[in-house]
């Protein structure tokens, strides 16, 4: 569960701009095979080395025998060419025949997904694919697939889709594939069916009679459910109601989940009832539990329940304030405009010997750009680099976006340049607006390089590029 939350919460990363597409995210690779699933291709019949009769070599069959063979091979041509309307229905989206491996068939359908809209095919698509909730690329993909089909209000298909998967798949019919059955029912806002599905798996349907003792897994999910639906009054009642009713033994996730929903929900007050239960069942905070009080006493500006939270971490719990604390900060921080203050944060952070991270300034980078200050977060990358802290994807994409948006067409190239050359590169919008951007201002032949870059690498652009070439000043 812990794992899956960091995945999912909300509080991993604050929105970034629109330049950033998780297809275009180096981290998470998606390659496209050379002929798309759509397209049939030619099945050659694979021949023996034994069967192809050399003048120079004696053939170990008979004149005979070797006829017989022929024929058999041009019967079955025959027999494939007969049905082409079968064969293609056979091999229609049908992975599972393909030689590619799991991960790539995953890939392909993810790729995909970004552009389907059809309900039907979005389903068929992850058929095809056989997704599993073991591998962390098929949960990308069938979050992927429940988000379109709930933000064009397809909700009886999701329905439809996460029962067909539990009752027709023999290796779905497992508690881990409930839980996360559950939690995609909470990203489409389907509260009420992810209620359901809980209690099917703890009921009896024969007489009512509920088992002896419930899933804490299953619990769990549930409440990551109800935030996800931002239905945080629900967490409460369900953490009440179904641990006396299933008589469910809360674990830490539990708590965290728990504390998570009160801070997200501007409840960040309630979190120390649940921290006074959490020392009487004897079940000890993490850094978890504390980032995420952190980061809602931030949301709600209490900035001294903040400091007593820190200071109750250390002295009572004896946890030390890790990187990922200060990112929690540094990110909150940001969120409230005042990144003045959070870079001064990364000097004590520093100061104290913990070693920032490329998501910590990247949240300070992206920080320092909404609040118009390019100059501030041109420095902060400096800095970054100086100090050996190797720039991710993220932090160059940001850059890049925003110094063309303030018309800094030559530090952008710089930064693209240096972020192209170590494959990093910026999605198509942002690239376009940077090429029209050095184009305008009198720099074509940067223009034209960058695009000629840029086609290299993605052949599947040429034309869109092509385009924007044409009408670039001669």
């Amino acid at each position: 569960m812990t794992n899956l939350k960091l995945v999912l919460s909300s509080h991993t990363i604050f929105e970034l701009p629109p330049l950033i597409s998780t297809f275009t995210n180096p981290q998470i690779p998606i390659k496209h095979p050379p002929s798309s699933p759509y397209t049939l291709t030619h099945h050659t019949i694979p021949l023996k080395p034994q069967t192809l009769h050399s003048p120079h070599s004696p053939h170990p069959l008979s004149s005979f025998h070797l006829l017989s063979t022929k024929m058999a091979l041009f019967a079955r041509l025959r027999l494939q060419s007969i049905h082409p309307l079968r064969r293609l229905h056979h091999h229609h989206l049908n992975f599972s025949t393909s030689p590619l491996s799991s991960i790539s068939k995953t890939r392909v359908a993810l790729s995909r997904l970004k552009t389907e809209t059809n309900p039907e095919k979005i389903l068929e698509i992850c058929r095809s694919a056989s997704l599993t909730p073991e591998a962390n690329i098929d949960r990308i993909t069938f979050s992927v697939a429940i988000d379109k089909l709930a933000k064009s209000n397809n909700f009886s298909y999701i329905d439809e889709f996460l029962t067909e998967l539990r009752t027709s798949r023999p290796d779905l019919r497992t508690e881990q594939f409930a839980a996360h059955s559950i939690i995609l029912f909470g990203k489409a806002g389907m509260i009420d069916h992810a209620i359901r599905l809980f209690k099917e798996n703890h009921e009896k349907n024969q007489n009512g009679v509920v088992l002896s003792s419930g899933s804490v897994k299953l619990l769990n999910s549930l409440l990551y459910s109800c935030i996800l639906a931002k239905k945080y009054d629900e967490v409460k009642r369900v953490f009440v109601d179904f641990t006396k009713s299933y008589k469910i033994e809360p674990n830490l996730d539990t708590y965290n989940t728990i504390i998570q929903a009160f801070s997200e929900g501007g409840s960040s007050s309630s979190c120390y009832s649940i921290l006074n239960e959490m020392d009487k069942k004897g079940v000890k905070p993490n850094t978890t539990t504390f980032g995420n009080l952190i980061a809602g006493f931030y949301k709600e500006e209490k900035y001294e329940d903040v400091g007593k939270v820190l200071k109750m971490m250390e002295e009572d719990y004896g946890t030390k304030a890790g990187i990922d604390i200060y990112n929690i900060r540094i990110r909150s921080l940001c969120k409230l405009k005042r990144s003045k203050e959070a870079e001064a944060l990364l000097g004590g952070c520093i100061a104290r010997g913990v070693k920032p991270k490329a998501v910590t300034y990247r949240y300070l980078i992206f920080g320092f750009c909404k609040e118009g200050d390019l100059e501030g977060a041109k420095s902060l990358f400096k800095s970054m680099v100086n100090r050996g802290c190797k720039p991710d994807y993220y932090c160059y994409a940001t850059l890049v976006y925003f110094l063309s948006k303030g018309r800094d067409f030559e530090s952008a190239y710089r930064i693209c340049k240096e972020s192209m050359e170590k494959k990093l590169v910026p999605n198509s919008s942002t690239m376009k607006m940077l090429v029209e951007g050095l184009a305008s201002s009198g720099n074509v032949e940067k223009a034209k390089e960058l695009i000629g870059e840029i086609k290299e690498k993605f052949s599947k652009n040429v034309e869109l590029w092509n385009e924007v070439e044409a009408g670039l000043p001669q």
